[in-house]
């Protein structure tokens, strides 16, 4: 064996929290991630390393090229010649036709060390994510997985449909979409019952999955009306009818929405996981980026100095894991607080302090600087703060509290930084008006999002697309810059973000 590794990792059919514990490590330490067109990116979206996607068919790979499978196999190699630890991560399971078992002979031909992670195949999670239990006691006591697409260089077809009609149990067809008519027929013909439960379930275990259930006979008709797209699952079998019962995916109350998600991405995992719970699908649109300071040195002096401060403030959850980070970088530990009582902007922001095992002292009944200030004010006459913030933010707390004669420094922690456009794949959702809300969590947020838009995006804002504002103060700045407001949070967090668009979309 000679250079790096490869690891040919399965990362489930579609919904991102699929892929498995040891996926997720392999991911972690790689140095090239070569990903197919049917694993969700939202997967990557803590990776570090070189990303690249690689698309076997056009579909679903807009702008990209098509690659052949000898040149997938070339690439691994040549990355693995060259040292680097190598993820090829595939939709669903690699070993399920997922040609994973070429890939891992074109390895092992040249020398390749690597090793398969298996993964979470679609005939056990989309039949599940749409209340198909594909084995059963009383219905099915055995299932058989079967390619709808074979090779087509092969001069005949491999499957024996007379044992696959008699077969006692459920049947999954793969990839079997585009010849549905076909597969069907050749079923019946060799004596399937027409009257046999069956179901075609489309972009499974995604926000878009939509499931036809019809008899076997009337299946393909159904299917055509309902315009169902690939990648798709065939089911046929008695469990089918369990999904009258048991259904739950598509019940979802987001179910189907997509959600702009304008949180820096360095912050977003908490709304993009809140999105998928609700079964609605997050496209990450962030107006500003999350770094640390250019400078540490007035940190460190503050930090050296917390003795003469009374009071440390905290208006983010950025801020207090930038603090109490340098913090311990600089030798201190929680003990140099010990005098001090913490304030925080809401409970996002005390939920950060206890990952550091603090509490926060003070925090008010609203979420914003305002009503911070106003909390203060009786607590602190004639005290030192110390507020440990981003480079930008309103100066409430100065102007509030000097009225009664408190001194409020402000440290620099983290900077935030105006990103310059977004991602091809969401400005092309953008563009056609395919994003269905998009949340506003801060006024510079709105200021910014209004910058990146271009004239086609705003045609659709308010008719295709509907803004959601965190609070009244975001409200305000989003129609200081001409945005129209359609929805705003009652609670001032981005939970209050999900449950405005609920009650807007449940009228």
């Amino acid at each position: 064996m000679a250079g790096g590794k490869v690891y040919l990792v399965g990362a489930g059919p579609g919904d991102p929290g699929l892929i498995t514990l040891k996926g997720i490590e392999c991911l972690q330490k790689a140095d090239l991630i070569l990903y197919d067109g049917l694993v969700n990116p939202l997967i990557l979206q803590h990776v570090s390393s070189e990303v690249e996607r690689t698309c076997r068919v056009s579909e679903g790979c807009k702008n990209r090229r098509v690659l052949q499978q000898d040149e997938i196999n070339q690439r691994l190699i040549s990355a693995a010649l060259e040292g680097k630890t190598v993820v090829r991560l595939k939709g669903g399971d690699p070993f399920i036709f997922g040609r994973g078992s070429e890939e891992a002979a074109a390895l092992r031909n040249a020398g390749i060390e690597f090793e398969v992670v298996p993964g979470i195949t679609a005939a056990t999670a989309a039949a599940g994510y749409a209340g198909i239990s594909v084995t059963h006691r009383a219905h099915a006591s055995a299932v058989a997985l079967i390619t709808g697409h074979e090779d087509p260089t092969k001069p005949d077809s491999s499957l024996d449909y007379d044992v696959l009609a008699k077969f006692p149990g459920t049947l999954v067809f793969y990839m079997g979409l585009h010849k549905l008519e076909r597969i069907v027929e050749s079923l019946m013909q060799v004596g399937k019952a027409e009257e046999t439960p069956a179901a075609v379930i489309s972009r499974g275990t995604t926000p878009f999955q939509k499931t036809v259930q019809s008899t076997l006979s009337q299946l393909p008709e159904q299917v055509r009306q309902a315009g169902l797209v690939a990648p798709s699952l065939i089911v046929i079998g008695d469990c089918v009818s369990l999904r009258d019962q048991i259904a739950w995916f598509e019940q979802k109350p987001l179910f189907g929405l997509r959600i702009g998600i304008t949180r820096a991405e360095e912050q977003s995992e908490p709304e993009i996981k809140r999105a998928l719970e609700l079964g609605a699908q997050p496209v990450l649109l962030p107006t500003i980026e999350i770094g640390p300071p250019a400078d540490w040195e007035p940190v460190d002096a503050a930090i050296a100095g917390l003795d003469e401060y009374q009071w440390l403030v905290f208006t983010s959850a950025n801020g207090v894991h930038y603090f109490l980070n340098r913090l311990w970088e600089t030798g201190y530990d929680a003990r140099k607080l010990a005098r001090l009582k913490i304030a925080t902007i809401g409970p996002s922001t005390a939920e950060a302090l206890q990952q550091f095992h603090l509490r926060a002292d003070l925090i008010p009944d609203q979420y914003r600087a305002e009503a911070l200030a106003a909390a203060l004010k009786p607590l602190v006459q004639g005290q030192k703060i110390l507020w440990a913030g981003a480079n930008r933010g309103r100066e409430v707390l100065q102007t509030e509290l000097a009225e009664v004669s408190a001194t409020v420094d402000k440290i620099v922690v983290y900077e935030n930084h105006d990103v310059a456009s977004w991602e091809i794949e969401s400005l092309e959702l953008l563009e056609s008006g395919e994003i269905d809300w998009i949340g506003l969590s801060s006024p510079s947020i709105a200021r910014n999002f209004s910058r990146l838009l271009t004239d086609n995006i705003r045609q659709h804002l308010g008719s295709r697309t509907r803004l959601v504002s965190i609070s009244p103060v975001t409200t305000q700045a989003a129609k200081d810059v001409g945005l129209q407001i359609d929805a705003e949070a009652e609670e001032y967090l981005w939970d209050g973000i999900f449950a405005a668009i609920q009650k807007h979309v449940s009228r």
